[in-house]
């Protein structure tokens, strides 16, 4: 009896088993709820390939596919004090940094790399909603100004991916503090007359649109991206008014002169190679040529 429950009936049953499908095939949209093989919508820019809908993507594919042949080097952000006030809340904030890390394989919310757009030196910060809500900390300040100050040492443009939340409340004041110090980022690129690009993803909301976001010369928006400082629910609730529809979203404030273009993600690099073409000086091209 043994024989034939230890070994006879395993067998069989690995033979007549049905394969369990893997969970990462396919991916619903969050827009029309459509569920669309992986490997299309990877093929397709993580654009739905029903509706349209841009979804949520990280530093690695922003770099791969908008650098020329995706050849790019990560520029190095200093260190910050890992968790400065000792937070904790149902979990410490060293806990849920350790955890977000080892889930996104990123030190931090920001990534900022560089190479080349259309043959022109650029600099690219990335921030990924994926690593807690891409919320703007210690780590996000100094990303910026590190990709800024990179920018300028190469006469390169600046191009930042705007995707977050808002501040890291487990940082408190330090957090809110990196909004100006962002701008310090902004002014080094404008004192160096160099053009700093704005692509507002969704959702970028909080005190990242208070600060670095809506101040590039040229602001890019995703469509459908939520673009605001304070949600749509919390503006009703203050209000007491329904909003109008597609309220804060990238079409809306385009409509109102808030961005300058609402761009496909199919269409997103020839666009920025055309705006860096066109705003890096001359002189400055032909040096990082």
């Amino acid at each position: 009896m043994n024989w034939l429950t230890n070994f006879v009936r395993p067998r069989i049953q690995a033979i007549v088993r049905t394969r369990e499908t893997p969970d990462n095939l396919w991916t619903k949209c969050p827009s029309c709820g459509q569920m669309v093989f992986h490997r299309d919508l990877a093929q397709n820019q993580f654009v739905c390939t029903n509706c349209g809908h841009h979804l949520r993507i990280g530093p690695n594919e922003r770099f791969e596919r908008l650098f020329d042949n995706g050849t790019h080097t990560r520029v190095p952000v200093p260190a910050v004090p890992a968790d400065p006030l000792k937070f904790r809340d149902t979990k410490r904030y060293s806990d849920r940094l350790k955890d977000t890390r080892a889930k996104t394989g990123e030190e931090e919310a920001v990534v900022v790399a560089e190479g080349t757009i259309g043959g022109r030196a650029t600099v690219m910060a990335v921030q990924n909603f994926a690593f807690m809500g891409g919320s703007m900390g210690l780590a996000a300040g100094e990303a910026l100004i590190a990709g800024a100050r990179r920018a300028v040492a190469n006469g390169a443009a600046f191009i930042v991916f705007s995707a977050a939340g808002g501040a890291r409340m487990q940082e408190g004041i330090l957090s809110l503090m990196q909004m100006p110090r962002s701008i310090i980022a902004v002014e080094l690129m404008h004192e160096a007359r160099l053009p700093y690009i704005v692509v507002l993803t969704d959702p970028t909301t909080g005190g990242v649109t208070a600060s670095y976001a809506m101040l590039g010369d040229v602001a890019l928006a995703e469509p459908g991206a939520l673009i605001g400082f304070a949600g749509p629910r919390v503006i009703e609730d203050t209000i007491r008014e329904q909003l109008p529809e597609g309220f804060q979203r990238a079409e809306y404030l385009l409509e109102h002169g808030m961005i300058d273009m609402v761009v496909h993600r199919h269409r997103l690099r020839d666009t920025l190679v055309k705006l860096v073409t066109l705003m890096v000086p001359e002189e400055r091209a032909g040096a990082a040529d």
